[in-house]
Parts: C-alpha cells; structure tokens; sequence
C-alpha cells in the first residue's frame, strides 16, 4: 500500500507523524510525505523544533486517487495551517469521495472539519476540538481509537501521542481491509 502522510511545512507533531511511518513502513507499505510546500518540513516536539524531514510530494501535484490511504498527524500549528491551503483540504476530500480510508490524531481532525467531512461520522480528537466537531455534525468520544465506518470508507482517529500504539494498530488493520476490498 501507498500512504498518504499529509503536513504543514512546519508544526506537526514529530511523534504523531514518526511513529504511524515506522509502523507503515514496518509492515511493508510506503509512507509518502506530502506537504504543502517543496522542500524539508519542521516537525515539533510540542513547542519546542525537533527534527526535519524531506518532502516527497506538493499537494498541488498530486491527487487522493495516488495513494491507498491517508494520515493525518496532528500538532496544533499543523492542521491549522493545512485547514487555511485549499488544495491541502480539497486533497484530504478527494480520499472521502474516492472512498479511501483515512487516520487523524490529536489536533488533525480541524482538517477533516475544514473538509467538511465530518457530518454524520464519530470520532475522537484532542478534547479541545469537541465543540467544533460537533458543530460541524460530528459526534464526538473521549476513546483512545475510533474507528468510524459511514460511507464509502474508514476513518480512524485518536487522541493523543499516549494512543498511538493503538492508533498505529487500527490504522494497518483498517487499511489492510479498505485495500482488501478493492483489490
């Protein structure tokens, strides 16, 4: 499988994007970073730099259709900025309308709301997006992973950098299922 791991140029929480990619690349898939902008992203260790990573493909040059699934790690800097670049929120709608499974932690849900693909859908995030999930008509939990089947495919979501075992786990096991199905 083919994954999709989109961010910022800068602001993404360096664990939630390090740990999903090990554990894609672990199981054989290649993990593809898309950013925003060419070049290298600044990942974040919360407020504080950490490390940088090299950019394999500007949103603007791909499509949803490229790739098997998409994650989408968090951060707080991150999905805001990916929510306010039009081709990155109609990127992350390309995986809904091509029914590809999708993962977002922590923070990266503001994507899915900016997307407007969250309606009718549960899932969990940091506590402090509840209200915007729901506003945007989604119902939201206080789960370590939630893994929501409405419509033509997954979505998987988790709270925080302690879910991420759990998020990784559900992640491989849903994608393997969606990629199942369509082969």
């Amino acid at each position: 499988m083919r994954i999709a791991f989109l961010v910022a140029p800068e602001g993404v929480e360096q664990i939630e994007l390090t740990d999903p990619w090990q554990a894609v690349t672990d199981a054989g898939h290649e993990p593809v970073l898309v950013s925003t902008e060419p070049g290298r992203i600044q990942a974040f260790d919360h407020l504080d730099k950490a490390d940088t990573f090299p950019v394999d493909k500007v949103v603007g040059d791909v499509r949803a259709e490229s790739f098997d699934g998409l994650i989408l790690p968090g951060g707080v800097a991150n999905p805001d900025m990916l929510r306010t670049d039009e081709q990155a929120v109609a990127f992350v709608r390309g995986f809904f309308d091509s029914g590809r499974p999708v993962a977002a932690i922590c923070h990266a849900p503001w994507t899915l709301v900016e997307a407007d693909v969250v309606s009718g859908r549960v899932l969990t995030s940091w506590p402090s997006l509840r209200t915007d999930i729901r506003n945007a008509g989604g119902t939201w939990v206080d789960e370590q992973v939630q893994i929501c089947d409405h419509g033509p495919n997954t979505l998987v979501t988790s709270r925080k950098p302690d879910d991420l075992k759990a998020f990784d786990e559900a992640v491989l096991a849903e994608f393997a299922k969606a990629s199942s199905k369509s082969a």
